[in-house]
């Protein structure tokens, strides 16, 4: 049984108390995660057996936002919230490959991010790639820092992209007004990309998998398309508006779009 009694992890880290990037990192094969994640995320995959595969439907949808968002839509810097363990490439790789002066803020609360961010989050000389260490839950915190303001041209438009995150707070928290506060900071053009689990296709599997994560003390929740859709305001869809995950754009026929338990969507602040 593993029981990670020889763990050894980075100052700040509990490795104790399960965390979704750790979690999600296992999922997609990476090694920055403890027993206590791979616990829970085991527990995760019993429920939903093709969790895997949905967490690489999440990052093969970062790709193809980065990749249209800088060569369609024109955008040159990017906000990612909840960034995660590295896994590349990276968002901020996917767009300086198409415009090398790109600038992206990537945005996690996990000290171990932190510690990968740093070493695998490498910028173009032309470019800027940084990190800050901060909530979704305080808007604020990060539209104040010091390293978003010195990276970032709030006058210009800017690609927010919040994906797989806001599952993680309570309805209590009105994690719709978090999202309207990150919304509201940024100019006209800027555009907001968003997945989000719901248990619309598959409700025994998803409430299962809820259980897993709430037993073990984690906040997770799965919302219907309209809830999701409440997080892009008023801001105009892109085609093919909100649609599960594997359908937005992809590039090749998906045989079963909800086959991934996700809602993904593009909106453009007008």
């Amino acid at each position: 049984m593993d029981k990670g009694s020889n763990e050894v992890a980075p100052p700040g880290v509990n490795i104790n108390v399960p965390h979704s990037a750790r979690i999600y990192d296992y999922w997609l094969g990476g090694k920055d995660n403890f027993a206590v994640d791979r616990a829970v995320g085991e527990a995760m995959m019993k429920a939903i057996p093709g969790m895997r595969y949905m967490a690489g439907e999440n990052r093969k949808f970062v790709h193809r936002v980065a990749r249209d968002l800088v060569a369609k839509e024109g955008i040159t810097q990017f906000l990612d919230i909840g960034t995660g363990i590295p896994t590349r490439p990276n968002l901020h790789e996917i767009a300086q490959g198409l415009e090398p002066s790109a600038r992206v803020v990537y945005v996690d609360n996990d000290p171990i991010v932190l510690v990968h961010a740093r070493a695998l989050m490498i910028s173009t000389t032309e470019g800027r790639s940084e990190y800050i260490s901060a909530d979704v839950r305080d808007p604020g915190s990060i539209l104040d820092d010091q390293a978003l303001k010195d990276t970032l041209d709030l006058t210009k438009p800017v690609g927010l992209t919040l994906i797989a995150i806001l599952m993680l707070l309570a309805d209590a928290d009105d994690p719709w007004a978090k999202v309207a506060a990150l919304r509201d900071a940024l100019p006209s053009g800027s555009l907001i990309a968003i997945t989000h689990p719901t248990a619309d296709f598959n409700p025994d599997e998803v409430k299962a998998a809820v259980a897993a994560a709430t037993g073990a003390g984690m906040t997770l929740v799965a919302r219907t398309q309209s809830e999701v859709q409440r997080f892009f305001g008023d801001w105009e869809m892109l085609e093919p508006g909100l649609v599960p995950v594997s359908s937005w754009r992809p590039d090749s026929e998906v045989a079963d779009p909800k086959a991934a338990y996700y809602w993904a969507g593009v909106a453009r602040k007008p």
